[in-house]
């Protein structure tokens, strides 16, 4: 994340603003890192607790030597964590009706929703609340640890639109 925010400030001179989130899994330690440079905050459901990590934090790019804010976790079963675009938390906001984003997480959790459809009952909330036309760009990660499965394989799932 440093040498990202370094990279990008000295070839633009500081002129180009960036949000950095990485997660970052260590079967290993049996952990999760958490690495912002993101203004959103990140929020995560443990144990049946929602917390937001919403320590202040610089995008990259715009300033020298830029630190991000990072945390560890224990991966343990049924940890949830959420990132999101700044366009998440402002959707609806113009026209009143902002989305609780953690509460609408724990509702989606509690109804053992996985974590695809996680993501894609947020993204429809929040085109719903922005009445189909986002007024920025809204991206969700949702990682979840969930009870092992008897095959043992690891999986991974993105989906890209192309134009």
């Amino acid at each position: 994340a440093r040498a990202a925010s370094d990279y990008l400030f000295t070839h633009k001179s500081g002129k180009v603003m960036s949000t950095l989130n990485i997660l970052s899994i260590d079967l290993e330690s049996r952990s999760l890192v958490i690495t912002r440079n993101n203004p959103a905050p990140v929020i995560i459901s443990s144990q049946g607790k929602i917390k937001s990590l919403d320590q202040e934090c610089g995008a990259v790019g715009i300033y020298r030597d830029t630190r991000p804010v990072i945390t560890e976790l224990d991966l343990d079963e049924n940890l949830f964590v959420l990132l999101f675009s700044d366009g998440l938390p402002f959707a609806g906001e113009r026209y009143g009706a902002p989305m609780d984003i953690p509460a609408t997480l724990g509702r989606l959790i509690q109804a053992e929703k996985a974590p695809q459809a996680i993501a894609d009952a947020l993204m429809a909330d929040a085109l719903e609340l922005e009445q189909g036309r986002p007024g920025d760009d809204i991206s969700i990660v949702v990682l979840g640890v969930l009870a092992s499965n008897s095959d043992q394989v690891r999986r991974m799932s993105v989906r890209l639109p192309l134009r």
